[in-house]
């Protein structure tokens, strides 16, 4: 397990718990100026499920983003048990960070049942050892002080571009993209409610980090991380259809729809390297253009 992850596994994702239903996190010692959205969202699920008590796992999720989150000061999350019925679990989560709410999110939980089945198809793709890991800084290499430690920033997770890459220059580039991602290390078996429940925060985490590039690929020439725009997430929602290793390749599958109006809208599947399909996401975010 590298330090980024065995950091992001045993101190962020570890929530402190201050009261029932009142748990505290933090930021990595390494991050970015503005805490990452995937981080918040991350923490906000494990909030949400330390208070489901049965084996009903996690289905769905859907949250904001309200304010920049200031990665020196820790993240209070307060649940709200909004309903424990026979088939489903809701809980509804509040981040709060110097007495005003940064990010909502709503959670739904589901015992385990059977039902129909199909999916769409995993798109034929060359297998992730063929592409070079890349160093997933989201600043410019020449400007490593967008970080708290004045240094480039490491991320948790194993990311391969199979497509275009933030790093990419030219234009005519599709408002799509797919990667292969993987936590960077072996993670603990699912087997447990709290083993299956870091696995599905893993995801989220990494649900956010390349979504809204689809959206950005198509107009700027320089690439995606030369800054000529500035990106935020605004909304984030994700489902989480069949059980999955988020220490084991995904394929993330995304596409742009549309852009405008200052936002731009995005969604994502993850498939596993046997094709199953695991979870669908969509975002909308901030999309402005640097003067």
């Amino acid at each position: 397990m590298g330090q980024a992850l065995r950091e992001l596994v045993d101190d962020v994702l570890d929530l402190e718990r201050i009261e029932r239903d009142i748990f505290r996190g933090r930021s990595p010692r390494e991050s970015l100026l503005r805490v990452f959205g995937g981080q918040v969202a991350g923490q906000a699920m494990v909030a949400a499920g330390r208070t489901v008590d049965d084996d009903r796992g996690v289905h769905s999720l859907h949250g904001y983003f309200l304010r920049p989150g200031d990665p020196f000061a820790p993240i209070v999350y307060e649940v709200d048990r909004t309903r424990d019925g026979r088939s489903f679990t809701t809980r509804r989560v509040t981040a709060v960070q110097h007495g005003e709410t940064i990010f909502t999110m709503s959670a739904s939980f589901q015992r385990p049942e059977k039902g129909v089945e199909h999916q769409a198809p995993k798109p034929d793709t060359p297998d992730p050892d063929g592409f070079p890991r890349r160093d997933m800084a989201p600043v410019p290499g020449d400007r490593p002080a967008f970080t708290t430690t004045g240094r480039r920033l490491t991320w948790p997770l194993d990311v391969r571009y199979v497509d275009h890459s933030p790093w990419d220059t030219g234009e005519d580039r599709d408002p799509c993209n797919r990667v292969w991602v993987r936590a960077d290390g072996e993670l603990p078996d699912p087997e447990s409610a709290a083993g299956r429940l870091l696995h599905v925060c893993v995801l989220t985490y990494a649900s956010d980090l390349t979504l809204l590039e689809a959206a950005v690929f198509p107009h700027v020439t320089g690439g995606a991380a030369s800054g000529e725009v500035s990106l935020a997430s605004l909304d984030h929602a994700v489902w989480f259809h069949r059980p999955f290793r988020a220490d084991r390749w995904l394929l993330y599958v995304q596409e742009s729809p549309s852009a405008g109006g200052g936002r731009g809208l995005a969604s994502g599947r993850f498939y596993t390297e046997e094709g199953v399909l695991v979870a669908s996401v969509v975002q909308e975010g901030l999309i402005r253009r640097r003067s």
